[in-house]
């Protein structure tokens, strides 16, 4: 068996910071019901109806439902039946319930869906302070002592 070399490219390492654009389990606590939430999975995973993206194996989460006061907008919705983003005057629509210094937190499953509406909200809609919840669904549904709720409602954070 041939062992593999290694060839330098020449390829930067360029040095990088996510923290500003990545929200943590804390942090999505800290902003529950006074920040804007979007949950930007399907319907069914939205209302608890299951887990997963549908046609999806089923993986991750023991619980389901979504995060109290989260808004549903799936991911989609930003886009046209062409698969091109919508105009920026369809867009400021859909979001039109985020105020210029709110701080949002968008999510999904593992955050690979919830990237797409950062990148809509963050450089086509040029809001400020938006950030993808890292462990998204993954995590909150199998964590405890956390709330969750399901049906089509946000639904409002518990008293305790």
């Amino acid at each position: 068996m041939d062992v593999p070399t290694k060839t330098c490219t020449g390829y930067p390492v360029v040095q990088r910071n996510d923290a500003p654009i990545r929200a943590f389990r804390d942090d999505v606590l800290a902003i529950l019901g006074a920040q804007p939430l979007i949950d930007v999975r399907s319907p069914e995973e939205y209302t608890g109806k299951r887990t997963h993206m549908p046609d999806y194996p089923e993986e991750g989460a023991l619980r389901a439902g979504h995060i109290p006061t989260a808004v549903h907008i799936p991911w989609g919705k930003a886009a046209d039946e062409s698969g091109r983003f919508r105009s920026r005057e369809e867009l400021e629509r859909l979001y039109d319930f985020i105020n210029p210094d709110d701080q949002t937190v968008v999510y999904c499953r593992i955050g690979e869906r919830s990237s797409h509406t950062w990148f809509v909200l963050t450089h086509l809609l040029g809001k400020a302070d938006v950030r993808n919840y890292d462990g998204s669904w993954t995590e909150w549904g199998n964590a405890v002592r956390v709330p969750i709720v399901a049906g089509e409602e946000p639904g409002v954070v518990p008293v305790v």
